[in-house]
């Protein structure tokens, strides 16, 4: 079982050496797949929001005024992400803030966060889309995931929704492999059983065009590979 935690952050400004993380959210994954477990949550900074950050995320002082403070959402953060596999859209940015963070946390303190522990998903949009534009909005475009809700950012969402670039930069959908038998409902298997046997072996994802020209191409073999084999096999 691969347990990954799609992680992501809002903060005050850019610089972690002296702002601070305002929110955090998280989601899991089991086997690439969404399993419903989030976590959330706001925090108070202890310094005002900059303007540049609060027109990206519109999180203002006086929503975050009340918020507790980040320390007090470490032990719940934690285990949350447990033993799991961060996966972050830009990781030196969030990770620089986390480590920040539990840097200015009394002892003991959670160790800091290695990059190398962490599946950084916009190095995978890069080495996937060579000198394309790579960043979560563009992602969203090029994989036809809906980001309608995306009006500013934040954390949980997009935590959700870089989960489904993630899995897109794997492959897709069908990237993770389970082998748990798959119950069909009484509906599901009176429509299979009435389909051809050959039908219900694999769904052809071949056009009308592509058949014909696999048809033409088999007609120019002259003795095709295979057809000693079918020979043999009706002798």
């Amino acid at each position: 079982m691969t347990r990954e935690i799609v992680l992501d952050t809002e903060t005050t400004s850019t610089d972690p050496k002296v702002e601070r993380i305002i929110e955090v959210g998280c989601v899991e994954l089991i086997n690439h797949m969404q399993t419903g477990r989030t976590f959330h949550r706001y925090c108070n900074p202890q310094r005002a929001v900059h303007p540049d950050a609060f027109a990206v995320h519109g999180l203002s002082d006086g929503f975050l005024s009340d918020k507790p403070l980040f320390a007090a959402i470490v032990p719940e953060l934690l285990a949350f992400i447990g033993d799991g596999t961060l996966v972050i859209h830009n990781a030196p940015f969030d990770v620089g803030f986390l480590n920040a963070e539990y840097a200015r946390l009394p002892e003991p303190r959670p160790p800091a966060i290695k990059l190398d522990d962490v599946v950084d998903t916009l190095l995978l949009a890069r080495r996937k889309h060579t000198g394309a534009a790579n960043n979560l909005d563009a992602l969203c475009n090029r994989y036809g995931i809906d980001r309608s809700r995306r009006t500013k950012h934040g954390a949980l969402l997009d935590a959700q929704i870089l989960a489904e670039v993630y899995v897109e930069l794997l492959g897709g959908k069908q990237t993770g492999f389970d082998l748990a038998p798959v119950i069909a409902t009484p509906a599901q298997s009176a429509a299979d059983a009435a389909r051809p046997a050959s039908a219900r072996l694999f769904k052809s994802r071949l056009t009308d065009a592509e058949r014909e020209r696999h048809a033409a191409f088999i007609g120019t073999l002259k003795t095709p590979v295979w057809a000693d084999y079918i020979s043999k096999g009706t002798e």
